[in-house]
């Protein structure tokens, strides 16, 4: 396995590097009005104004729709949280008039990873991903996807595990603290800052970049239990359901619109 991953890190700032100018095709097997959903979401700038947002800079696409991936990995079936990925494609829906599919459940190293240009990630434990799951995230990303993870019940072992295992995938790139001077923190609402409900801090989205590209974006306090089951299961500590959804809602529209 050693051997394996040494040998596709040679690969990686190549992959990176063709990172821009894959991002014009976005994914080659998807079709034209999967392609569109990229620029769909901005739908939700229009369908509910419960809090200062961005100005509106593209045209709109009415015939667009959101879906995403809902990605298993390693030994998990992606089935944590079971309806979380659900919930956000409702919260999407719910402040805005834009097409809503269903979830798919997919795997890093299905080729329908290259049709869904959104993908959701979320866990409670430790975990490792194979050579092959690596290799397949590099192409992903260098294609111009994305991937929302979040941390469950705000187990520490979850975020450790992800923090560690994408800083294997690109050369002198680490998963980094995004400060709330980010455009992410103002893509749909204006955030200025969120305060844990149970340490006395600001609690920070986290991200890994490729090219200055945000591939993916971390947040390891709840956040899918936030905005998907009232901050039940984090049992009073996390974000609360009020600043996850939020939060959720400019993770999806700043992976869409850039």
């Amino acid at each position: 396995m050693n051997s394996a991953i040494t040998m596709n890190r040679g690969s990686q700032e190549t992959l990176c590097a063709q990172g821009r100018g894959a991002r014009e095709l976005r994914f080659a097997g998807a079709p034209p009005r999967r392609r569109r959903a990229w620029l769909g979401v901005l739908l939700l700038l229009w369908g509910a104004w419960l809090a200062p947002a961005a100005d509106l800079v593209q045209p709109i696409d009415p015939n667009a729709t959101f879906f995403m991936g809902r990605v298993r990995y390693s030994k998990n079936d992606g089935n944590d949280c079971g309806t979380v990925g659900q919930e956000l494609l409702k919260l999407v829906s719910s402040v805005s008039t834009i097409k809503v599919q269903q979830e798919k459940r997919v795997r890093l190293t299905d080729p329908d990873l290259f049709e869904t240009p959104f993908l959701f990630m979320n866990g409670h434990n430790d975990f490792v991903l194979s050579a092959e799951e690596l290799e397949a995230l590099r192409k992903y990303f260098s294609h111009g996807g994305f991937l929302f993870v979040s941390g469950c019940c705000t187990n520490p072992d979850f975020p450790k595990a992800a923090r560690r295992e994408f800083a294997r995938l690109f050369r002198d790139e680490r998963v980094k603290e995004l400060a709330y001077d980010h455009a992410i923190y103002r893509s749909f609402y204006f955030i200025s800052h969120v305060r844990s409900l149970h340490e006395k801090k600001d609690i920070h989205l986290e991200a890994l970049s490729c090219q200055d590209r945000l591939v993916m974006v971390m947040c390891e306090d709840g956040l899918c239990c936030a905005f998907s089951m009232a901050n039940r299961c984090n049992v009073g500590k996390g974000v609360s359901p009020e600043d996850g959804q939020k939060l959720a809602l400019n993770i999806a529209v700043y992976a869409l619109t850039h």
